[in-house]
């Protein structure tokens, strides 16, 4: 049951190119900066990546993709990601773009053996009835295209039809999480995380405090064990390290004046 690896390489050392990798975080917050730095050094790639967003800056999902190793991205927003933006538009990475709470529940409903679903979102918009540029051919026009799906009527009111996302790998961040893959997250890193982590055939954790089994009350638990493969305890200072994409700071205050 002690799931814990020694090295970020160790966690990471038998993902091939090619693979499908469900990756936690929401913009800069919760993203397994530790594991993505290995896939990196692993020199893999090919690979097909499902995530909120793919990084930003020179953070999180972009060390990757700056280096060419990602072909395929399942997100929901590419934001300012201008690295991201030149090669779509280049024709050099294939992006399917869905709603968000569509990609959250695709990623819970692969966790949960639920094969396919039906949701109202995007019913009446290119999301249901296909024709979204996938790939474009980097001259201006579209090489692929999403295709229609399946849209059924509920009590009167028309649903599309999701599959399930089921990945090779999942690479997810936690605030803390005990050996045995119990898993807690602080705040936004909550959003995609335990997400992607049901997503992944392996799941593997970096954690920024590693405890104990029993360490961790039941009822505080955000992913339980079942989920998680592997555990990397983070060092202090990695775990320390979390980027800010925008820092906006105001003027102080003139003195004399209340705020």
């Amino acid at each position: 049951m002690d799931k814990v690896v020694a090295t970020a390489a160790e966690a990471v050392a038998d993902v091939p190119d090619g693979a499908s990798l469900a990756v936690g975080g929401f913009g800069l917050s919760g993203v397994p900066n530790a594991l993505i730095q290995a896939v990196h050094e692993r020199d893999v790639g090919g690979l097909q990546v499902v995530s909120n967003n793919c990084g930003a800056m020179d953070a999180g999902l972009a060390v990757l993709l700056a280096a060419g190793r990602i072909v395929r991205v399942t997100g929901s927003y590419i934001g300012a990601n201008k690295e991201f933006a030149r090669q779509y538009l280049a024709g050099e990475l294939e992006v399917e773009l869905i709603p968000q709470g569509t990609l959250a529940e695709r990623l819970r409903a692969g966790g949960c053996g639920i094969p396919a679903f039906y949701t109202p979102a995007g019913v009446g918009t290119l999301v249901a009835d296909g024709g979204l540029p996938w790939r474009y051919d980097g001259q201006g026009g579209v090489a692929l295209v999403s295709p229609p799906k399946e849209v059924r009527d509920f009590d009167g009111v028309p649903h599309v039809l999701e599959q399930a996302i089921r990945t090779d790998y999942a690479l997810v961040r936690a605030a803390k999480g005990d050996r045995h893959g119990n898993l807690v997250f602080h705040a936004a890193a909550r959003n995609f995380n335990p997400l992607a982590a049901m997503a992944g055939r392996v799941t593997v954790a970096e954690v920024e405090e590693l405890v104990e089994p029993g360490a961790i009350d039941p009822d505080h638990v955000h992913l339980p064990g079942i989920f998680v493969q592997r555990v990397l305890a983070l060092t202090p200072e990695q775990a320390v390290h979390k980027a800010i994409e925008r820092r906006t700071v105001s003027a102080p205050p003139a003195r004399g004046t209340a705020r």
